[in-house]
């Protein structure tokens, strides 16, 4: 994906999210744009004893599931792959590189974090895999270290020179020629130094506060007149660009600016500056709010925010080069562990290629893609908008981002339902939907609601590293005189839903949209997500019902054309996968296919393992985290799983099953996770019409195909990329194929 939030992650989010970015995401400040990544989200619990499943798994073996945070720094590395692949164009490569860097930054502010937290409290089970806690963390800092090493040798020996024979120069500051040097001393001295602020460590001045993902330079000063030496800490302004403009196309750290000798002899006037040394500290960055006790969740979240920014350490990154006892002194005052000490060749905090990645060298990049208005809302392109109503109620509109366009399908639907005197009530849910800028999916909730329309909007306010633009948009929604709500105590709102209620004659006429991403127009140019908008009754009252139990005090817990959790949704799902194996054994046509983000709920595995055991073919096409062991012999040998990472971020939710000939496909916005099941108001809709289920299945068997580049999992835990074949010749793109596909019905598709 030049997609990262990690995601849908923010702050001053990072530009260019992509298909490898989990990211969804946390916030970096970064030149070049802002971006939030969403893929796979993480989550601070640790995953149950697979004993709390015992009446699914009665018959299944121990050792049957892979563990989670391995199969998690897998996926990174395979993000870390598509860096290291010649054939990736060069500036995707950086962005790629970016994104792991992004990707581990969230990992252990959130998993790493919750883990240590849970050994420290006594909490902590063993994990589904089998591994007891501490066992997980040492797999956790030996892998981590292994993949860090091989992600700064990537960019080191690999993408940094070849940046260079591009005539991009990331260079350090002894590589600067003299012209340069000067120009960037005028700059230090404008624009850094009156916002640089060098903090002393000596019995006066205790060891300063070290924010979170924050650069610090270490420096050793030693007082001519006394000769005592002195430590002190200079931090790097986070809203200062990553890397500074030296010359056209020439960029520099800007950590090696500041650490420039005449520049440390103006912060440390009189003083022998001995060395310096750059270190840069993760901590625990996830929230907890006791929701039950908070008078007013607004309130109760914004100074949890507060105190986030003051979470224990968890990961300290330091250059290699970096004096011991200035290492000691680190470790010692900020209580960290010598196992959580990861020193690296500078420059610290590769997320800046972000800046880099976003150059203007589309020759470096992939082909440039716009999405067209999709055929069934508009046979022919025009200035005009498309009547969105009209066309729902000819037929249902299965719409597939970022190849169709975003802003002339949901985004016109929001809009047109604004304008239209006819529209009496919009309902609305929001996770992510921007930063702190502009959104015109607020901006259209806002225009409804000030036109006099009942506008019901649930804000998920706290959506993970977009709390602080959640709360924003929270309040200018509840200004502008709509009806804000934050969803049932104790439960996350991730479904992905819209409804329209128009005036049609005498009639009331429900118009629907549910999705598999989030209502963010920025992310749906880089995310690929499945939508329905449908004028179709069922799915209408089916929304009407729900947004009634989120908004008020119904206990409605059964649906027409909807799965939803915490109630229905995995227990929907394990039912249809056991009715296949009665589908198989009565010889009638039979499957289970899931593409998900992540595959980790014990509970629908274990039934994939039952219907594969019967002989059901059970295909998983999976982004993140998976935790099934495909391959098994007696227990897994009909089960496929594949992963595809690419320049969008495969971000949809599909579930398909063969239904004895009748095929049943679902979409949504639920992984397979305990949090997305359990703890989270999910929802997924029945696809009705006949072409699109056919689309959905071609999809769907075109990424298992084995002529299609992908990562394919082992038994083992180990993914295995096939993206050439026997005789060295790519295999399909499926990303790619769908471009083209879009370009086709356009008229211009590539030769």
């Amino acid at each position: 994906m030049s997609q990262p939030n990690t995601q849908d992650q923010v702050s001053a989010p990072h530009a260019q999210p992509s298909v490898g970015s989990i990211a969804a995401h946390r916030p970096h400040t970064v030149a070049g744009g802002d971006y939030k990544p969403d893929l796979p989200e993480l989550t601070s619990d640790i995953d149950a004893d697979p004993d709390e499943y015992e009446d699914y798994s009665v018959e299944l073996p121990q050792g049957r599931f892979l563990d989670r945070e391995r199969s998690w720094l897998a996926f990174n590395e395979r993000v870390l792959e598509l860096a290291e692949d010649p054939d990736t164009p060069l500036l995707e490569r950086a962005n790629f590189l970016a994104i792991f860097a992004s990707n581990l930054d969230e990992f252990f502010m959130v998993r790493v974090a919750g883990l240590k937290r849970r050994i420290a409290t006594g909490v902590a089970t063993r994990s589904a895999s089998g591994l007891q806690p501490r066992e997980v963390l040492e797999l956790i800092w030996n892998r981590s270290r292994e993949l860090m090493a091989r992600h700064a040798a990537c960019y080191q020996e690999d993408v940094a020179p070849a940046l260079a024979d591009e005539g991009i120069h990331v260079v350090r500051w002894e590589e600067l020629t003299d012209k340069e040097q000067s120009r960037l001393f005028t700059l230090f001295k404008q624009q850094i130094f009156p916002v640089l602020t060098p903090l002393a460590v000596d019995p006066a001045h205790p060891f300063p506060y070290i924010s979170g993902l924050s650069l610090n330079l270490a420096v050793v000063v030693r007082n001519p007149v006394s000769g005592h030496r002195h430590f002190a800490r200079v931090k790097v302004p986070p809203l200062l660009s990553r890397f500074l403009e030296a010359s056209p196309q020439r960029y520099v750290p800007v950590e090696d600016v500041i650490a420039a000798p005449k520049h440390l002899a103006e912060l440390f006037p009189g003083m022998e500056v001995l060395e310096h040394h750059m270190f840069r500290l993760t901590r625990n960055e996830d929230l907890e709010v006791e929701e039950d006790d908070a008078e007013n969740l607004l309130k109760a979240l914004e100074k949890e925010l507060m105190r986030r920014r003051f979470g224990p350490p968890v990961r300290l990154e330091v250059e290699e080069s970096i004096d011991r006892y200035v290492l000691d002194l680190l470790v010692r005052e900020l209580k960290i562990s010598e196992a959580e000490v990861y020193p690296l060749p500078g420059p610290l905090d590769l997320t800046g290629l972000f800046g880099i990645a976003s150059l203007d060298r589309p020759e470096l990049k992939y082909p440039k893609f716009i999405a067209g208005t999709h055929r069934d809302l508009a046979e022919v392109e025009s200035a005009s908008a498309p009547d969105i109503f009209a066309a729902l109620r000819e037929r249902d509109v299965l719409l597939h981002h970022p190849y169709d366009s975003f802003s002339t399908s949901v985004q016109a639907f929001l809009e047109q339902a604004a304008a239209d005197p006819d529209v009496l009530a919009i309902k609305q849910t929001l996770y992510r939907t921007g930063g702190a800028g502009d959104s015109p999916i607020v901006d259209a909730l806002i225009d409804a609601a000030e036109s006099g329309k009942q506008v019901l909007v649930l804000v998920e306010i706290k959506a993970r590293f977009d709390e602080q633009a959640n709360i924003k948009w929270a309040r200018k929604l509840e200004e502008a005189g709509c009806h804000v709500v934050y969803g049932l105590v104790g439960l996350k709102t991730h479904c992905k839903l819209s409804l329209v209620v128009r005036q049609e004659g005498d009639t009331l006429r429900r118009y629907s949209h549910v999705g598999t991403g989030n209502y963010h127009p920025k992310t749906a140019r880089l995310y690929e997500d499945l939508g329905l908008l449908t004028a179709d009754s069922q799915v209408g009252a089916d929304l009407s019902d729900l947004f009634n139990r989120l908004s008020g005090y119904s206990r409605r817990e059964t649906y027409r054309r909807l799965l939803v959790a915490p109630k229905s949704l995995r227990d929907g799902l394990v039912s249809r996968i056991d009715n296949e194996i009665q589908h198989h054994r009565a010889g009638r046509p039979a499957y289970v296919r899931f593409k998900v983000n992540s595959m980790v709920d014990e509970a629908v595995i274990d039934a994939m393992y039952r219907a594969a055991q019967a002989g059901v073919p059970v295909d998983v096409w999976v982004r993140g985290i998976c935790a099934v062991r495909p391959g098994v012999a007696g227990l897994s040998e009909n089960i496929r799983v594949r992963s595809i990472l690419g320049r969008f971020l495969e971000h949809s939710r599909v579930f398909a099953f063969g239904n004895g000939g009748e095929p049943e496909v679902w979409i949504g916005s639920a992984d397979m996770m305990h949090r997305n099941l359990d703890r989270r108001i999910e929802a997924l809709v029945r696809v009705s019409d006949p072409a699109h289920r056919g689309a959905l299945n071609r999809l769907l068997e075109t990424g298992m195909s084995d002529t299609t580049a992908s990562w394919h999992l082992g038994p083992d835990g180990d993914w295995v990329r096939h993206a050439k074949d026997a005789e060295g010749r790519p295999l399909r793109n499926v990303q790619e194929m769908l471009i083209d596909a879009r370009r086709r019905r356009r008229g211009t598709a590539t030769p």
